[in-house]
């Protein structure tokens, strides 16, 4: 575990923005802690790769609370430690569920999907950040917080080759779905943030150029608004919210 900044008095948590942030790296997840530590949030931040999650902390606004967890959501004991992280600034009041894998690349069709890696997307993009989000709900009640899952159009539209990683993210927005439905304390959002210029994009089309898709931040002003306006729960596109391009 890293800390940067010292941690708030009890007198202070009572009044702190608190968020934990898979996946935030590189991609759209860093972009997201980017733009809350910009607007004063305190940060528990996750990547597999401590080296890339450690660089990436060095470059958000100076200032936030910041604890850096190198881990793997798929393991228990590290959504433990993220879970006491978020409580050693004072309780989470938002979740965002972004670390994820495509699965299979190059894209397989169904009909040839490796299961073993099928098995994988599920374990990275269902079964953890239902998990974590379990083990953040009594916190996320008591302050009014939020859960925000990220999704896909892959989740809704049949696009072939897709299948594995569309499943995958079906499955998250019913549980996202199923969820809202029965919390009354907690907002839950998932958002589909469009195509981006992303390592996960480029995956899915190795060797091609993908320069054309905008880059993460583009979508942070949606992400924002979802949060900053206390939406109702529900299923969004950042592309509906805030168009492509506009300031973050």
């Amino acid at each position: 575990m890293c800390r940067r900044g010292p941690l708030p008095s009890v007198r202070d948590m009572t009044n702190t923005k608190n968020a934990v942030v898979t996946g935030a790296s590189r991609g759209l997840g860093l972009a997201l802690a980017r733009g809350l530590a910009a607007d004063g949030w305190s940060l528990v931040i996750d990547a597999r790769d401590g080296e890339a999650l450690r660089a990436a902390a060095a470059g958000l606004p100076g200032g936030a609370r910041l604890i850096l967890l190198p881990g793997d959501v798929t393991d228990p004991a590290h959504r433990d430690d993220i879970a006491r992280a978020a409580a050693d600034l004072g309780g989470p009041d938002l979740l965002i569920n972004n670390a994820g894998t495509l699965g299979a690349s190059p894209l397989p069709a169904m009909a040839d999907y490796p299961v073993g890696e099928l098995r994988d997307a599920f374990e990275v993009n269902v079964l953890a950040p239902i998990a974590l989000t379990q083990l953040l709900l009594p916190g996320l009640r008591l302050r009014g917080g939020a859960v925000l899952n990220i999704t896909s159009d892959a989740a809704v539209e049949p696009y072939a080759g897709w299948g594995g990683y569309g499943a995958a993210k079906a499955a998250l927005e019913q549980a996202s779905n199923v969820l809202s439905a029965e919390e009354n304390l907690v907002r839950v959002w998932w958002v589909d943030p469009g195509d981006l210029r992303t390592h996960m994009h480029q995956l899915a089309y190795p060797g091609e150029d993908i320069s054309d898709r905008p880059l993460p931040d583009s979508a942070v002003g949606a992400f924002k608004k979802i949060i900053a306006e206390r939406l109702p729960s529900g299923r969004y596109r950042a592309a509906e919210l805030v168009p492509t391009g506009a300031p973050s």
